[in-house]
């Protein structure tokens, strides 16, 4: 591979660590607040990973008065029991320490909020290997990938050309494309096939031996 790159941005769920536990507790708690039981836990899957605001309304049929109010139970539980319902992938520290021992600039783009984004990276000890981990805002001004996105690009002086976007989802590349950066997407996280080929990121990565081999040429 021939393109270098100076600056990557990770996102969190689905791409550093595998949250399914803990997200998907929280948002049956979420819909039983609202009214809505789900008892398989199993068809949550998908709030991995986009906005939660754009999970409620899509997948439930919220308003965005009964989506706002759905977030506040799910941050409720989620910040009581569900944060650390989580695990690191395995290899992925490994893949930071290599590359910020080869001097790359590690940032953190998630739509999880920055208050939650933070603690849990650096619980499973990837924050040293992070200039800055940038989530969404809790009062709503940053909530999509791209502004996210947005925010994280401020703490890099790299031109677009040589900054990297490694996410599992569909929104990974669509922010990343409002943004000019190329994109890569991992399997094992929980995108689908189906995203992908509308999608089309640039790179994909079946698994962290592919993506830890990937980045060793970059």
């Amino acid at each position: 591979m021939d393109k270098r790159y100076d600056t990557i941005l990770f996102d969190l769920d689905g791409t550093l660590t595998d949250p399914q536990e803990g997200i998907t507790k929280s948002v049956q708690y979420a819909l039983g607040k609202m009214g809505i039981e789900v008892e398989d836990r199993a068809k949550l899957l998908p709030f991995i990973g986009p906005p939660l605001m754009y999970s409620f309304q899509h997948f439930y049929g919220l308003t965005k008065e009964e989506a706002r109010e759905a977030i506040g139970y799910y941050r409720e539980y989620f910040e009581r029991d569900g944060m650390y319902d989580n695990r690191a992938f395995d290899g992925m520290v490994d893949i930071l320490a290599m590359l910020k021992a080869k001097g790359k600039t590690l940032l953190v783009a998630t739509s999880k909020p920055t208050i939650f984004a933070d603690p849990i990276v650096r619980h499973y000890g990837m924050g040293e290997y992070f200039k800055e981990i940038v989530g969404a805002s809790t009062d709503g001004t940053r909530t999509e990938k791209g502004q996210v996105i947005a925010e994280a690009l401020r703490y890099t002086d790299s031109p677009r050309e040589a900054i990297l976007m490694i996410g599992d989802r569909e929104h990974d590349v669509i922010g990343a494309r409002e943004h000019g950066i190329d994109v890569l997407n991992v399997g094992f996280g929980y995108g689908t096939a189906e995203e992908r080929e509308v999608h089309r990121p640039d790179y994909y990565c079946e698994t962290m031996e592919d993506l830890a081999e990937f980045l060793s040429r970059v």
